[in-house]
């Protein structure tokens, strides 16, 4: 790997990461966010409706470093039906090394959306960890081996601001990771309340698929590059709202 911007010269994922700590002075009143997303050449956010044969195994290894600098991780309710996830650290060593850095071992998951969820994914039947669900359906999930708290919208919407609040203030939540989909992404976007935005751009075109981002913004967010990076014809951008 080749970091192209700021310093050009050789580099790897660990040491791009190694003195990230977006947990640090984070905003007064909500988690620093960062989001992360794999994308084509041609702007597809998804290939067959999945994300993950858009990226190499170098994307994996970022996305799984990202993972451990952040106290949460959060997904809409569509990506985890489509990706169903499972226990977000699955190594004892990674978690391990996440207490060592004031982390807790297992990153807080949080799901913003409906109740129609794989209950049967390994997210909820691992039992480690926990769950967040933001939803403003009614009814309640099937009982789980991971614990899964309900915070019920108001008026039956989310509302991503207060959401992020109620992360901060009830878990002590500094800095979440937001892995998507598109409809999420474009409500952090639409409040101002991304912060980075980490974007590997794979060298492939698919013509077809959803994009990033998913419906128009209020106005044009602006964002500066804060490193580039390449792995043959695959490149890594890192890049901070203005």
């Amino acid at each position: 790997m080749e970091r192209l911007v700021p310093e050009p010269g050789p580099t790897s994922v660990g040491e791009q990461l190694d003195a990230y700590r977006p947990w640090y002075d984070p905003p007064a009143e909500r988690p620093r966010v960062a989001l992360n997303f794999a994308t084509t050449l041609d702007g597809r956010a998804s290939i067959d409706g999945h994300s993950g044969p858009i990226g190499s195994d170098t994307d994996t290894a970022m996305l799984v470093g990202l993972r451990q600098r952040f106290d949460a991780v959060m997904i809409g309710a569509g990506t985890m039906r489509v990706e169903r996830y499972g226990r977000i650290v699955t190594d004892p060593e990674k978690r391990e090394r996440r207490e060592s850095l004031g982390l807790p071992g297992d990153p807080l998951m949080v799901i913003v959306g409906g109740l129609d969820l794989p209950w049967d994914a390994g997210l909820f039947t691992d039992g480690g960890g926990r769950v967040v669900l933001f939803t403003g359906a009614e009814g309640d999930p099937p009982e789980t081996a991971t614990p899964v708290e309900v915070v019920r919208a108001a008026e039956g919407r989310v509302d991503m601001a207060t959401a992020l609040r109620h992360l901060r203030a009830e878990h002590d939540v500094r800095a979440v990771l937001c892995e998507g989909g598109p409809r999420l992404h474009s409500q952090l976007q639409t409040g101002g309340l991304a912060d980075e935005l980490f974007l590997t751009i794979a060298p492939k075109l698919v013509g077809a698929g959803t994009t990033i981002l998913e419906g128009a913004l209020p106005e044009i967010a602006e964002l500066d590059l804060v490193w580039l990076l390449q792995e043959r014809s695959e490149l890594f951008a890192r890049y901070r709202r203005r």
